[in-house]
């Protein structure tokens, strides 16, 4: 009796959390997987809320080629030409109200903001706590966050936690951006309606991919979306619990080979 062939079509992985281990890395094995799968006849596409300029020097130390989801969805890049197929901005009128009405609630917020475009710079506000080592410009006035199309803002509060501030900013201005979490400290305003699922979707239609036929792996609450669009969604253990709750399993962490170890059971089966 042949083995059943790979039950998927298309491998989603989320970046930081997920493929990329705590210094930045991916470990040996998972590309050992990763690159089995591909051979099996899985296309792997990166979905991340990284934006392209903060995005592109990972693709390319990964040596990765194929197209990546990038700004939580707003733009779908593709690394081999290093050229940009879809873009979706903010609004920055609403961006500015929701933020008012943001501050108005709950007092003065630190704020950061990703321009648009290829090689659109993050523009980083007074007081805003950041990664080191990511490429930005740090302004003494934010009057110039508004100047050039953005595809997202960065926001950040003194006394609250992550949780807290999306609590906070999704009932103030819900209805008018999307807010979410993405990360430790990372906190983010939206396009209304816009999510990884949305790229995602735009770049599997590319590949002739369906929503039945993926497999989707992260850990932060902004790849909810990704895991209500594909047929299957894994958490890593080090996933925040809002998306353990909606996966369909959990793996070990991205320092323990997660994405491997499930990549490798489905392999070994087929």
């Amino acid at each position: 009796m042949s083995p059943a062939p790979f039950p998927y079509k298309l491998v989603a992985t989320d970046l930081d959390g997920t493929l990329l281990r705590g210094d930045g890395t991916v470990s040996e094995r998972t590309r050992e997987a990763l690159t089995a799968a591909t051979v099996a006849g899985a296309a792997h596409i990166i979905v991340t809320g990284r934006s392209v300029p903060w995005t592109r020097h990972v693709l390319d130390d990964l040596g990765y080629q194929g197209i990546a989801v990038c700004g939580q969805g707003a733009q779908v890049y593709d690394a081999g030409a290093h050229r940009l197929l879809t873009s979706v901005t903010l609004d920055r009128q609403l961006a500015g109200l929701a933020l008012s009405k943001i501050e108005a609630e709950i007092g003065p917020l630190a704020v950061a903001a990703s321009r648009d475009g290829l090689d659109g710079e993050v523009l980083i506000g007074p007081g805003y706590r950041t990664q080191e080592g990511l490429p930005a410009v740090y302004l003494d006035d934010l009057a110039a966050v508004w100047t050039a199309p953005l595809n997202k803002l960065y926001i950040q509060h003194p006394g609250l936690d992550d949780d807290a501030l999306v609590t906070a900013a999704r009932q103030t201005a819900g209805g008018l951006v999307d807010i979410v979490m993405a990360g430790a400290g990372i906190v983010e305003i939206l396009p209304l309606g816009l999510t990884k699922a949305t790229g995602l979707s735009l770049a599997a239609r590319r590949l002739g991919v369906k929503a039945a036929e993926t497999i989707a792996f992260g850990d932060m609450p902004n790849d909810i979306p990704m895991f209500g669009w594909a047929a299957h969604g894994v958490a890593m253990a080090n996933a925040h619990a809002e998306l353990k709750a909606v996966s369909d399993e959990v793996t070990t962490s991205h320092e323990e080979d997660g994405i491997a170890v499930v990549l490798e059971r489905l392999l070994g089966a087929a």
